[in-house]
């Protein structure tokens, strides 16, 4: 089994502090000759104040790791900590809340409500959750993301990477410890996923947000400090201060 213990660095943000870790986890799907191993063995952690990209070939596993460490699906052995909470261990009322208090969560598609503008869309899970909003935090999060003019728009009224920057400000509005995003710039043409891009990246710096993002573009995974590579359920490599060029040169090494 191989460990990925990144080594934070200086005059930067991040911290030694690992904001989520897996720890020898496997998740199998089906049994006996037909089961599937989806994840076999992993042990990574992902440090507080770092983006870091998942990254392999189709059916590596990266999708079904950022699951398992959302709490989204359960692993079948092994432990996922969030901070110090083993999410294994967990009820599900416990993970729901969980989910809700200290996730976030960016997917390809923007699951923005129509009828709502972008501000309430953002605020949106709070209101859902009973908590008011931070108002200087939510100002300070629309800053980064750029759309103060838009704010009283509807998604109709948005581009595609409006959207997405309105579905990344609605995932950092609750001051998440760690945002999930899941092929962020999949729906999106390259000069708006360039700018989502932009925008996660500027969060980790502005305001020390976790991100750990599951790509297969390596322009994308070129945004992070860090990038995780998977192969047959195994993390087998990482990079860090990634270029594009090295993150391919790195993809194809895995798919030869």
């Amino acid at each position: 089994m191989t460990t990925f213990v990144p080594e934070a660095r200086t005059g930067t943000s991040l911290t030694a502090r690992a904001a989520v870790r897996t720890i020898d986890v496997r998740k199998t799907y089906g049994q006996g000759e037909s089961a599937v191993h989806a994840l076999d063995g992993v042990t990574v952690d992902f440090l507080a104040g770092q983006f870091t990209a998942v990254m392999g070939p189709s059916g590596s596993g990266k999708s079904t790791l950022m699951h398992v460490t959302a709490g989204l699906d359960t692993a079948t052995s092994g432990s996922v900590l969030l901070g110090d909470i083993d999410l294994s261990v967990l009820k599900d009322k416990a993970l729901t809340a969980l989910r809700r208090d200290r996730i976030g969560f960016v997917f390809q598609q923007f699951n923005l409500i129509p009828v709502l503008t972008a501000q309430e869309n953002i605020e949106l899970p709070m209101h859902l959750a009973g908590r008011r909003a931070d108002r200087e935090w939510l100002d300070r999060i629309v800053d980064v993301v750029g759309l103060g003019d838009r704010l009283h728009h509807r998604p109709s009224e948005l581009s595609g990477g409006q959207q997405q920057r309105v579905a990344v400000a609605r995932a950092l509005a609750g001051r998440p410890e760690v945002v999930f995003a899941d092929e962020p710039t999949g729906n999106l043409d390259s000069r708006s996923g360039a700018e989502v891009l932009s925008f996660l990246r500027r969060s980790v710096d502005d305001t020390a947000q976790t991100i750990v993002m599951v790509t297969h573009d390596p322009v994308a995974a070129s945004y992070a400090d860090r990038v995780v590579f998977l192969a047959d359920g195994h993390v087998v490599a990482e990079l860090l201060d990634p270029t594009a060029e090295r993150v391919l040169d790195r993809m194809k090494n895995l798919e030869s």
